[in-house]
C-alpha cells in the first residue's frame, strides 16, 4: 500500500489549506486532497529537484464539494532527494509548500511477475498468406494491359477521322494482340 500525504482543503475558510510541513516518501505516493467545503481547483507543482525523480500525471485538479481525491506522485528515480511540493488553491489565493524527502533507493518498484510459459519457445502460427507478386506469372498482368490497350485503340478508331491515327491504332492493337498471344502460350 503506498504512502498517503493528506492535504485538507476548505477546513477553516474558503480556499484554506492545511498541510504537513514535511513528508518522507519511501516510493511512489498519493496526495490525498480532502475537501471539507465547496468545490475548488487545486494546483500541485514539484520543485526542480523533486521532479528529477518524481512526476505528476496532471498538475491541476478539480475537487468536488465534500469529497476526497487522490493524486498519484510517481517516484521513478533514485534518491536521496529533498524538494518541495507546492499546493495552491483559489488560483493563487492560498499557497503552501511541503518538504518532501525521498531516501536513497527510494523507488519501491513492485516486482514484475513473469509467467513461466513466456520462457518457452512459442510455435510459429501457420499462415495462409496470399501469393506475392513474384509468385504470379506475367501472363494475367500482360493480358490486362493488352485488353486496356485494345479498348483504347478501338475508342481511337471510333472517335477520330484521321487515317494516320487509325492506322497507328490498328498497328498498336496488332502488336498488343501479338504480345498477348505469346504471353498466353508461354504461361
Amino acid at each position: 500500500m503506498p504512502d498517503s500525504l493528506p492535504v485538507h482543503l476548505n477546513r477553516t475558510d474558503i480556499h484554506s489549506l492545511d498541510v504537513p510541513k514535511e513528508f518522507d516518501a519511501t516510493g511512489s505516493f498519493d496526495v490525498q486532497l480532502v475537501n471539507h467545503g465547496e468545490a475548488l481547483h487545486v494546483h500541485l507543482h514539484l520543485s526542480d529537484s523533486l521532479s528529477s525523480v518524481a512526476s505528476l500525471d496532471a498538475t491541476n485538479h478539480h475537487v468536488r464539494a465534500e469529497t476526497d481525491r487522490l493524486v498519484r506522485v510517481t517516484v521513478d528515480g533514485d534518491g536521496p532527494v529533498r524538494g518541495k511540493l507546492k499546493v495552491v488553491t483559489g488560483y493563487g489565493a492560498e499557497t503552501r509548500y511541503i518538504d518532501i524527502y525521498i531516501p536513497e533507493g527510494g523507488t519501491e518498484n513492485e516486482p514484475v511477475i513473469v509467467d513461466e510459459e513466456l520462457s518457452k519457445p512459442q510455435p510459429k502460427p501457420a499462415t495462409d498468406s496470399e501469393p506475392s507478386l513474384e509468385d504470379l506469372s506475367a501472363g494475367p498482368i500482360l493480358a490486362a494491359g493488352g485488353f486496356t490497350a485494345l479498348i483504347a485503340g478501338l475508342i481511337t478508331l471510333v472517335l477520330t477521322e484521321s487515317v494516320l491515327l487509325t492506322v497507328a491504332a490498328v498497328f498498336a492493337v496488332a502488336i498488343v494482340l501479338g504480345l498477348l498471344s505469346v504471353t498466353l502460350r508461354s504461361s
